[in-house]
């Protein structure tokens, strides 16, 4: 699904980002190797990052 309308990323792209350690907007634009334009997607993406954060926490055994 794209995410980012002006920069064309998709839910995949930005958690590819992600996983690789972006923990701020500007940290995933820049795995990404562009810049926000418009900001609309700013807060998807953050909630990307607090979701990618609290997963471990909800889960610390890694159990399915």
């Amino acid at each position: 699904m794209i995410v980012c309308l002006c920069n064309a990323l998709t839910d995949t792209k930005l958690n590819e980002a992600v996983a690789q350690g972006a923990r701020r907007p500007r940290d995933v634009y820049a795995a990404c190797d562009c810049k926000a334009q418009c900001g609309t997607c700013t807060r998807m993406i953050l909630s990307m990052i607090r979701e990618a954060q609290d997963a471990p926490a909800a889960n610390p055994a890694g159990l399915p």
